[in-house]
C-alpha cells in the first residue's frame, strides 16, 4: 500500500513540474511578443504629428480679437461698433467738378446701440460757387437681433436727423433739414456678408413734404491677406421726381485692412444721369 502511495506522489510531482514548465514557457513567449510589438503599438512619430496638429488647431482658435475679421471689419454692411469703441471715418470724393470732404464719428454705447455724427463740405471747382457745409447728421443704429450663428439673420433699426445745411447746395445731403428711418438685415458668414437696407428720408426745405425711399442690396466679400471687396445697388425712388429725381446707383469698393485701420477705394455710377463718382475712405477703429 505504501508502495502505491509513493508511486502516486511521484506521478503527481512530475505532472505538477511539467505543468509549471508549460506555464513558464508560455509566459516567456508572451513577453517576447510584447517586446517585439512595442514599436508598432506606440510609434513616436504618430504622437509627434498629432501633437503638432493639435497645437496648430488650438492656436488658430485662440487668435487675438484684433485679427478676427468679423469683429473689426468696419466696412462690412452689418458691422456694429462695439461697446465703448470709436470709429473715425475720413472721406473724400470727386464728381462733376466738385470735391467733397467728410468726417464721421461713431461711438458704441453698448453692444446693441451705436450713435454717430457726420458732416460734409463741398468745394465746387467749376466756379459755379456751389460751395458749403452739409447738414450735420446725428443718428444711431440699434441692433434688434444678433445672429447666434452664420445661419441666423441679423437685423438693425436705423434712425437719424439732419439739421442746417448750405443754401447754395440743394441736394438731399445738403438740405436745410431732414430725418430718416430704416431697417437693415442680412446674414454674415466668415468670407461673405449679404445685406439689404430699406430707408425712408423726409426732406424739409422750400418744398415741405419731399421724401424718397432707398432700397440697397449689398454683397461683401472677404479674401485672404485682408483684401475685401463690396458691391451694392442703391435704388432711390422720389415722391416728387421733378424736385428730386429717381436714381439708380451702382456702388463698388475695394479695401485693404491693416489691424483696425482700413483704406477704402470707391467707384459709384448712376445709370440715369451717367454720373461717375470716385472716392476714398480711411477708417480707424479704437
Amino acid at each position: 500500500m505504501k508502495k502505491y502511495l509513493f508511486l502516486l506522489m511521484a506521478v503527481f510531482g512530475l505532472t505538477n513540474a511539467y505543468g509549471e514548465g508549460v506555464v513558464l514557457s508560455d509566459t516567456s513567449l508572451s513577453d517576447d511578443d510584447v517586446v517585439s510589438e512595442e514599436p508598432f503599438v506606440a510609434p513616436q512619430t504618430t504622437n509627434t504629428y498629432q501633437s503638432t496638429s493639435s497645437n496648430s488647431y488650438v492656436s488658430q482658435q485662440i487668435r487675438p480679437a484684433f485679427k478676427n475679421t468679423l469683429s473689426n471689419d468696419s466696412s462690412d454692411p452689418l458691422f456694429l461698433v462695439g461697446d465703448n469703441q470709436f470709429l473715425f471715418d475720413t472721406y473724400i470724393s470727386i464728381f462733376d467738378e466738385k470735391i467733397r470732404f467728410g468726417e464721421s464719428i461713431g461711438y458704441g454705447i453698448n453692444n446693441n446701440l451705436v450713435v454717430h455724427a457726420n458732416m460734409l463740405y463741398q468745394w465746387d471747382v467749376s466756379g459755379h460757387e456751389q460751395n458749403g457745409f452739409s447738414s450735420t447728421e446725428l443718428g444711431g443704429t440699434y441692433r434688434m437681433s444678433h445672429g447666434s450663428n452664420v445661419n441666423h439673420i441679423i437685423s438693425d433699426a436705423l434712425f437719424g436727423l439732419k439739421l442746417g445745411g448750405s443754401s447754395h447746395v440743394r441736394t438731399p445731403e445738403y438740405a436745410d433739414s431732414s430725418y430718416y428711418a430704416g431697417l437693415r438685415f442680412g446674414r454674415q458668414y466668415a468670407g461673405l456678408t449679404l445685406a439689404g437696407t430699406v430707408k425712408s428720408t423726409w426732406v424739409f426745405d422750400d418744398n415741405r413734404g419731399l421724401s424718397y425711399l432707398d432700397f440697397i442690396p449689398e454683397a461683401y466679400f472677404r479674401f485672404q491677406y485682408d483684401w475685401h471687396a463690396g458691391i451694392g445697388f442703391d435704388l432711390r425712388k422720389s415722391t416728387n421726381p421733378h424736385l428730386l429725381t429717381n436714381q439708380e446707383w451702382l456702388n463698388l469698393k475695394l479695401l485693404r485692412q491693416f489691424g483696425n485701420t482700413q483704406y477704402v477705394g470707391r467707384f459709384d455710377y448712376e445709370f440715369e444721369s451717367e454720373e461717375i463718382q470716385v472716392g476714398a475712405n480711411i477708417k480707424i477703429l479704437f
